[in-house]
């Protein structure tokens, strides 16, 4: 009698052991896919007629697929640091690429990055020290035993200031460490660290993160001559435009190489995959850089981007159709995946459950905001706000406001200053200014806008009324 009860209590603590051991099992790796200064619809699976990214196509067709994703900010450093934090840029206090010597407006023509003054260099460091703020999601991640792998861009310092266990960015003020040093050769010179470490945190039995963002389509669009050859053979008469689907594709062949290598290692069904871009791009046809209304604008063509969620055999695969998607809610929809507790204060909505099950989101608007490339005052985003924007079903509305946009001053005075309203679904890219047609839509977004965030000292540019 004396030894009865002891057995079901040991066979009980032998079973919880092994449930606990199980779920140890059972948490996903994720691999986050970020391309960098991509249009929302170069791709094949978003239906572009002559660019072809077979890999990605085949990841689309096997995700959760949004096609109406968007960033909240149309450039790479703010993204980024969305993506790593969950929050919007006025939230993590990261609006631009780089901090300058205010007043701005009075550098105009200077190119920021070449001023290495001492003030300068403490301001580099105060911005990067706002990612010591919050928890990143590599941080969040080691505190359930993940392991992390930073690779390509990163701007805030060392990939370690980040919370990755390892990584290839050295960062400021390290040389050249503006946003990306060593990790920024990732895909364009092969993926052997991000192999490697995979291989590694296998080894160990450990969970881990990818965090794969190379400067692909990024410029230089300096693409293998057998990829450009190929669009200038399917007609593509510029040779800028032929370069940039050059390096889309390539970039795709990137990708392919890492869903193999995760295959290859039989992971492919214990592993979540996350793609989006940083922010649009749409190639100019008679030389270098950007056209107007991509990269930096509130327009479609710099913060629309398709959003794809992996994970065979719990996520749902198939086209959210018109859903609406924001980039801050990936950060807590991994955070579930990997069993960590949301932080209270994250904006995003934890959208694992709707992706299980196929159901519709509770997402059925987006907010936004663009600044000033460059920095006036690392302690008040507002100092450079440019634009803020929200996009309810197929409404769309922009409002401009008097930010400083420094050494691009000029670029923003061409913009339209009055209210811009726009159908998306019958006008996806926005020729049309709906705006006097539509007075209640235009109140109705207006108010939330409003609501999101106090902006102080900062005013739209001009008072719609009808």
């Amino acid at each position: 009698m004396f030894f009865t009860p002891r057995f079901p209590v040991f066979g009980l603590l032998l079973v919880l052991g092994s449930a606990a051991v199980a779920a140890e099992a059972r948490r996903p790796n994720i691999v986050f896919i970020i391309s960098d200064d991509h249009a929302w619809m170069d791709y094949g699976f978003m239906g572009h007629p002559q660019i072809e990214t077979p890999h990605l196509d085949r990841l689309a067709a096997r995700s959760a697929a949004f096609p109406r994703g968007y960033v909240p900010t149309a450039l790479c450093r703010p993204a980024l640091a969305t993506f790593a934090t969950g929050l919007y840029a006025h939230e993590h206090r990261t609006s631009g690429n780089d901090p300058v010597l205010p007043p701005a407006a009075a550098r105009a023509g200077v190119k920021a990055p070449a001023d290495d003054s001492a003030a300068v260099d403490a301001l580099r460091e105060k911005l990067i020290s706002h990612i010591d703020l919050h928890p990143t999601l590599p941080r969040l991640l080691a505190d359930q035993g993940y392991l992390s792998h930073q690779s390509g861009k990163w701007w805030e310092g060392s990939y370690q200031r980040g919370g990755f266990t390892h990584g290839m960015t050295r960062g400021f003020p390290q040389p050249g460490g503006r946003h990306g040093d060593d990790g920024l050769k990732i895909g364009r010179e092969g993926l052997k660290p991000v192999f490697d470490f995979i291989d590694l945190a296998v080894d160990a039995r450990k969970p881990f993160l990818v965090w794969f963002a190379p400067f692909m389509p990024h410029s230089p669009h300096t693409p293998p001559p057998r990829l450009f050859e190929k669009y200038k053979a399917k007609g593509v008469t510029s040779d800028f435009v032929a370069r940039y689907y050059a390096m889309v594709e390539w970039f795709d062949e990137t990708c392919g190489a890492l869903l193999d290598r995760i295959e290859a290692k039989g992971l492919t069904r214990d592993t979540v995959i996350v793609y989006l871009a940083d922010n649009g791009w749409i190639q100019q046809d008679n030389g270098p850089g950007f056209a107007a209304r991509s990269k930096q604008s509130p327009n479609e063509g710099g913060i629309r981007q398709p959003i794809l969620f992996s994970w065979p055999g719990v996520i749902q695969p198939g086209s959210r159709g018109e859903q609406l998607c924001s980039s801050v809610d990936i950060m807590p929809t991994l955070l579930a995946v990997a069993g960590v507790k949301i932080p209270a204060n994250l904006p995003g909505y934890n959208l694992l459950p709707m992706l299980r099950s196929g159901r519709p989101t509770p997402r059925d608007w987006v907010l936004g905001e663009n600044f000033g490339h460059d920095i006036p005052n690392v302690d008040r985003p507002e100092d450079s706000l440019l634009f803020r924007w929200a996009v309810e079903g197929r409404w769309k509305l922009i409002l401009r406001y008097d930010g400083d946009a420094g050494r691009h001053t000029a670029k923003f005075a061409k913009e339209d200053r009055r209210p811009q309203l726009y159908d998306l679904l019958a006008d996806p890219h926005e020729k049309k200014n709906l705006a006097a047609q539509h007075p209640e839509m235009v109140a109705r977004l207006a108010e939330k806008i409003a609501g999101w965030w106090p902006v102080q000292h900062r005013k739209a540019l001009t008072t719609w009324t009808p």
